[in-house]
């Protein structure tokens, strides 16, 4: 798991107690604030589950072990008893629950269930047969005849207005970065926009055959992996970073690009940015991407970054102010294209805009290389044949 990780979250168990699992089968989920990793069977036999979904458990620690003497025909035979269920066979009813049905009129179907899984039960049916008894039936003021009472879904008892949970160890360690980073920065963010027609054409006019020769489509983002990299070269300071009372040049453009996943934002490195051309960029970014949503990411696909941009506007973000990735000096934020008023050679035209942010730590960097760096992304993005000839 790595030296720096002495425990985790046991997330999901993909078997149950007793079940006979096969060497190579996937047993459960592991959580730790860096990765989430599977573990598999080593052996083929019975399984006794000794920990429970959502356990912190320490490496080394025995979550389980195999029965190899036991044999797949061990299994507990399953009864092939139909199970009850209910009218509109969503959810299966016990044979004490069916007889309360019966016996008592209600309609399972109009019942809130409070068992496993939302299972109705025996008590959920009589709850609701005493509900209704109880009900008062008011008369009608000229006829002197019952009112039917409104038919009304029983509030399950257990059924809490909030809930709780344990934060994931990856949600903790984010949570605790950008705490760090609020904290120990002199945080400052700056703003600038950029026209991206330039860039939209570009990608229109050679996308196919680019598709056709690197067999992946040519986005946005290797764009802007390269425009950070010629505003890094040009404007020194933000590709540095502060060790204790040192100031650390960082030579090499190893670049962060955060992807969001369902447990949280993690950025995965794009190795040596400057000697890397868009294709190899793309496929690189796309396959962290698989990884990351896939829960194989790596500890070390995630270290050794010296700048991260992060896209809010996949999201629908218009503006925002990021938060560094410490120990980093900057961050760059990439919002929505919009159209929007632009004004070309004394004339307002429609042109698809976004909003830029650098959000940096002030302490190394002075405002005027920050605004200097994003005015580089600027113009690079701007007239993408900067990039070719490194102006």
């Amino acid at each position: 798991m790595g030296e720096s990780i002495t425990g985790g979250l046991l997330a999901n168990w993909r078997v149950k107690d007793g079940d006979f699992v096969t060497q190579g089968q996937t047993l459960f989920d592991f959580e730790t604030d860096k990765i989430t990793s599977e573990a598999v069977a080593d052996a083929t036999g019975k399984i006794s589950i000794k920990v429970e979904n959502g356990a912190e458990v320490d490496v080394g620690q025995v979550v389980a072990t195999i029965d190899t003497a036991a044999q797949a025909s061990a299994a507990p035979p399953v009864s092939s008893a139909p199970a009850a269920t209910n009218p509109d066979g969503a959810l299966p009813l016990s044979p004490a629950a069916l007889r309360a049905a019966t016996e008592t009129g209600v309609d399972p179907a109009q019942v809130a269930g409070t068992g496993k899984g939302g299972r109705v039960t025996k008590g959920d049916i009589l709850a609701a047969k005493e509900n209704a008894s109880a009900a008062p039936v008011p008369l009608s003021a000229e006829k002197k005849e019952p009112v039917p009472a409104p038919a009304v879904t029983p509030r399950a008892a257990s059924v809490e207005r909030t809930t709780r949970r344990k934060m994931t160890p990856l949600r903790r360690k984010i949570a605790d970065r950008l705490v760090q980073a609020k904290s120990e920065t002199a945080m400052l963010t700056t703003f600038n926009e950029v026209n991206m027609a330039p860039v939209m054409a570009l990608r229109k006019k050679y996308q196919d055959e680019f598709v056709k020769k690197h067999g992946i489509k040519l986005g946005f983002m290797s764009f802007f992996v390269k425009a950070a990299v010629h505003a890094l070269k040009e404007v020194p300071p933000v590709n540095a970073q502060i060790d204790g009372g040192d100031i650390v040049q960082n030579n090499y453009y190893d670049i962060g690009v955060a992807v969001g996943t369902e447990k949280g934002l993690i950025v995965p490195v794009v190795r040596d940015c400057d000697q890397s051309g868009f294709a190899r960029i793309e496929r690189d970014i796309a396959a962290y991407a698989k990884k990351a949503r896939d829960g194989k990411i790596e500890i070390g696909d995630l270290q050794g970054g010296v700048f991260t941009i992060t896209n809010g506007g996949i999201y629908g973000s218009m503006l925002s102010t990021p938060i560094m990735n410490h120990p980093q000096a900057a961050i760059l934020g990439m919002h929505n294209i919009v159209e929007r008023p632009w004004v070309e050679d004394g004339q307002i035209v429609i042109r698809p805009v976004m909003y830029l942010a650098l959000s940096y730590d002030h302490r190394l960097i002075d405002g005027k290389e920050a605004v200097t760096f994003l005015v580089r992304i600027k113009q690079a993005l701007e007239d993408p044949a900067r990039l070719l000839f490194e102006v």
